[in-house]
């Protein structure tokens, strides 16, 4: 097993709270939601 530096640690257990942080977010606003689901279904020419 290698040996990681403390702060490489630090670092990604920080991106990946912030990254769960983002989804939570994204969750408790479900009409942004449904932009963006509008918004990449548009990509494929199958908006809604």
């Amino acid at each position: 097993m290698t040996h990681r530096s403390p702060l490489l640690r630090i670092g990604a257990w920080l991106l990946a709270g912030l990254a769960l942080l983002l989804v939570f977010l994204l969750y408790t606003q479900p009409a942004f939601m449904l932009n963006v689901d509008a918004l990449i279904w548009s990509c494929f020419g199958l908006a809604p």
